[in-house]
């Protein structure tokens, strides 16, 4: 398998895009912690997935915007999996669905610099730390196909300044860890998230679909493929990038 023997940290790995990535990660072989804010049961049932399909996982709840919630993350990877080698930032604030849909505009922005960028940045200087230490490694962040062409709208319009900046995070860090560590970027178009399948209109969603060159939404799994590459040794010679997981509909 690609990644034997890699031992990985997904942040938000619980649900979502970032269960995707965790149980992608842990079928190529690799040990995964599987990070989790509030959503415990999610988290171990994806403990068991893996476990039943005979890989290695376990839980940890931290919450990244909280400096020692990921000093006890590392602590409980670099204790439970012997190390990390590979780390994957999933987490990000929902404000699009349930009761973050609902808060006004500055608390939705105060949500993303949180939780997205800061605890982004937070996340990665702490794994940058363990990574550099060890034989090197590879950090993955994750941004959005839109963020730097930009996309009308409120929501959108945070959400372009937020994963921009992580870019230009990714950037600089990629810099900064060469050549011991590779640092990258995933950036999702429209996936097939809870958002797409329950609050989009029908009509947005099928000029969304006629507009994408592929022609459907993404699924989870097309990021999660995504992320493997980029933590393969196919990619070792790819560092400070963005990979547009999309179906080509903004180049």
């Amino acid at each position: 398998m690609r990644l034997e023997g890699r031992k990985a940290v997904v942040t938000g790995g619980s649900t979502g895009i970032g269960r995707a990535v965790a149980l992608a990660l842990a079928r190529e072989g690799a040990s995964v912690v599987i990070n989790y804010r509030k959503s415990r049961e999610a988290a171990e049932s994806c403990v068991r997935e893996i476990a039943t399909q005979g890989g290695r996982a376990i839980a940890c709840q931290a919450d990244v915007v909280i400096a020692g919630d990921i000093t006890r993350l590392v602590d409980a990877a670099v204790g439970g999996l012997g190390g990390v080698d590979l780390w994957v930032n999933m987490a990000g604030a929902d404000i699009l669905t349930g009761e973050g849909a609902r808060l006004p505009d500055h608390e939705k922005l105060a949500m993303l610099l949180d939780t997205d960028l800061r605890g982004t940045i937070l996340a990665s200087w702490a794994a940058s730390e363990v990574l550099s230490a060890q034989a090197g490694g590879c950090l993955i962040n994750t941004s959005w196909d839109q963020a730097l062409r930009g996309m009308g709208g409120r929501n959108p319009e945070m959400f372009a300044a937020v994963k921009a900046g992580i870019t230009g995070f990714t950037r600089a860090l990629a810099r900064s860890l060469a050549p011991r560590v590779r640092v990258n970027e995933v950036a999702p178009g429209w996936i097939e998230t809870a958002f797409a399948e329950r609050e989009m209109r029908a009509d947005y969603r099928a000029a969304v679909v006629s507009a994408t060159p592929l022609q459907r939404f993404g699924y989870p799994q097309d990021v999660a493929e995504a992320v493997v590459f980029l933590a393969s040794r196919e990619a070792s010679f790819i560092t400070g990038q963005t990979l547009k997981v999309n179906g080509g509909l903004v180049s």
